[in-house]
């Protein structure tokens, strides 16, 4: 992503004028600006949940419901970032701007469903399945991380509104 004939280590800007303006013309962008803290807010509640019930073996139920819906707040943050990847960049997934944070989504998603088929099918322990939901939630975290870095980019990029939710979906 450097720009030609910048200096050596220079970033091409996150978004060009044209994606600028739909990402600010986009309804998408308020939803996932609405969707991104929501999902932070379930994520910690979760957090704590899973580990209360690991710590105490007490409250599998409450823990267990905390991260279905997790990730049920994940696939719709999920389905509605790719809609507004579509408005902007032209593409549902893996814009070049997006690309490897989109990447480590795929592993969220894989864990976070993975969790899910477990609970379904009763293939782990009840631990195992927090176990899994921890694994899941570190990788939401470091998600999360590349999309705040992305949002400081894109406030760093120059003038126009504010960036988007959408820097904070994973």
């Amino acid at each position: 992503m450097t720009m030609r004939g910048a200096p050596p280590g220079a970033r091409s800007p996150l978004y060009t004028a044209e994606q600028r303006q739909r990402r600010d013309a986009s309804g998408w962008t308020l939803v996932q600006g609405l969707l991104a803290p929501l999902q932070f807010t379930v994520f910690a509640v979760s957090l704590v949940l899973v580990l209360r019930y690991l710590g105490t073996g007490q409250g599998l139920a409450i823990a267990t419901a905390s991260v279905v819906v997790k990730t049920l707040v994940l696939y719709l943050i999920m389905a509605t970032g790719a809609l507004w990847e579509k408005v902007v960049f032209g593409r549902y997934l893996f814009a070049p701007a997006f690309f490897w944070e989109d990447v480590f989504s795929m592993l969220v998603l894989a864990l976070h469903t993975a969790y899910l088929l477990a609970l379904a099918t009763d293939s782990l322990t009840p631990r195992g399945r927090m176990a899994l939901a921890l694994a899941a939630y570190a990788a939401y975290l470091i998600n999360a991380t590349q999309f705040v870095l992305k949002l400081r980019a894109a406030r760093l990029q120059g003038p126009g509104p504010a960036p988007s939710g959408r820097e904070l979906a994973a």
